[in-house]
């Protein structure tokens, strides 16, 4: 089993431009049910993930 550890000395690199990930950017997309977000890069702006679709009775 792999152990997990937080870590707030080190910061995760952006695997597109290899920078340290200072912020992370994201948007809220658009759809008749749910909400999604897209988050991606504040230095390459490239997507590094979407989130997963809440219904609508989940906010």
């Amino acid at each position: 089993m792999i152990e997990l550890q937080q870590r707030d000395d080190v910061r995760p690199l952006c695997p597109h431009c290899s920078t340290e990930l200072r912020t992370v950017w994201y948007q809220q997309l658009k759809g008749l049910f749910g909400k999604r977000f897209i988050y991606f890069c504040g230095t390459c702006r490239k997507a590094l993930g979407v989130s997963h679709r809440k219904g609508f009775w989940m906010g």
